[in-house]
């Protein structure tokens, strides 16, 4: 009979992996994760059918966790912008305070592996922050451009600033505030 799967031994391997990535790459082997997450190498595939299989996971629950540090406490009496602004500071909060969240996700987001289904899980993990985005374009400039355009205009931004803001902590909220108020001309 099988052994039942443990939660916090997926959990290790999830950290692990982030870990593992962020400082290695797509490349690092499932051995050196396994032995980051103090599980065998058979024990991780216990867990995940594949390393793709695991760096699917990875990518949408990192996606997942993302958004929902951008949507927490979301002030639904507020105004379109303030809401935007809140969603701001939340998502960029949550990449500097989880590097290495942020740079495994950047390498999942470009990588082959990742499959249309997970890719399509991402975006709908996402569509809060997406529908925000929506509103705030209306009646703006970018109004009848793509959304994924849109939307990769916003990243770009968001991953500059957040750059700045690690090289620059003292000015962090300077920099945050200021790219805040250039997107918004941009989009709204």
């Amino acid at each position: 009979m099988a052994r039942p799967k443990s939660d916090d031994k997926r959990s290790a391997i999830m950290a692990a992996a982030i870990r593992v990535i962020a400082s290695q790459g797509l490349g690092a082997p499932t051995a050196t994760i396994a032995n980051e997450a103090g599980v065998s190498n058979g024990s991780l595939f216990t867990y995940f059918e594949t390393k793709v299989d695991l760096l699917n996971h990875l990518y949408v629950e990192l996606k997942a966790e993302m958004a929902a540090a951008a949507l927490e406490g979301l002030p639904t009496g507020s105004d379109i912008r303030g809401q935007m602004f809140r969603m701001w500071n939340q998502w960029l909060r949550w990449a500097t305070s989880c590097p290495e969240k942020r740079r495994a996700l950047a390498q999942l987001a470009v990588s082959d592996d990742i499959t249309p289904a997970s890719r399509q899980a991402g975006s709908q993990t996402m569509a809060g922050v997406a529908k925000l985005l929506e509103r705030s374009r209306e009646n703006g400039p970018l109004r009848d451009a793509p959304l994924g355009f849109v939307v990769a205009l916003m990243n770009a931004v968001a991953d500059t600033t957040i750059d700045f803001m690690i090289q620059d902590p003292a000015n962090a909220d300077k920099h945050r505030t200021a790219a805040f108020d250039a997107l918004w001309r941009m989009v709204a």
